[in-house]
């Protein structure tokens, strides 16, 4: 499975492609380095992202992230939540169906964070968590990146 790592505000970042669209984004670098047409465009969207997230429009390579067609449900709901929002996860279970928990549960399995915006999905009194390697410090920077909360807070 091809793979290319990249230096990112959070840390090192690695993509992983399979069938033509990208399968993963996980924290650290990669051991494999792969520079495929589409690992490259992946690349450099979320090289501009992190440097201006408001301006660019929807992730423009295909996803395949394997999950149960319940966690495909909620990470396609979080793919609608524009730039610079929040939902809470009482608000997602309300529109995928099951609990504030299961939702909980399928935003922590996300396989492709960032690109699939977990951290958009707040608890009804505060962030809630994030399984980032910044735990919550990292949800908290993404959202004040995209405006959705003040950077004093983050």
């Amino acid at each position: 499975m091809p793979q290319l790592s990249l230096h990112s505000p959070l840390g090192d970042l690695t993509l992983s492609e399979e069938d033509g669209a990208i399968l993963a984004l996980d924290w650290g670098w990669g051991r494999d380095q792969t520079e495929t047409p589409l690992l490259c465009q992946a690349r450099d969207w979320l090289d501009q992202w992190f440097d201006a997230p408001t301006t660019l429009g929807e992730f423009p390579v295909p996803l395949t992230p394997f999950g149960t067609p319940y966690q495909k449900r909620v990470w396609d709901a979080l793919r609608t939540i524009p730039v610079g929002t929040t939902v809470t996860y009482a608000e997602l279970a309300a529109q995928c169906g099951g609990s504030a928990q299961s939702i909980g549960q399928a935003v922590g399995r996300n396989p492709i964070p960032i690109i699939i915006p977990c951290h958009r999905v707040v608890a009804r009194h505060g962030l809630g968590g994030y399984s980032g390697w910044g735990g919550v410090e990292d949800k908290a920077w993404l959202l004040a990146l995209e405006g959705a909360i003040p950077a004093r807070e983050a």
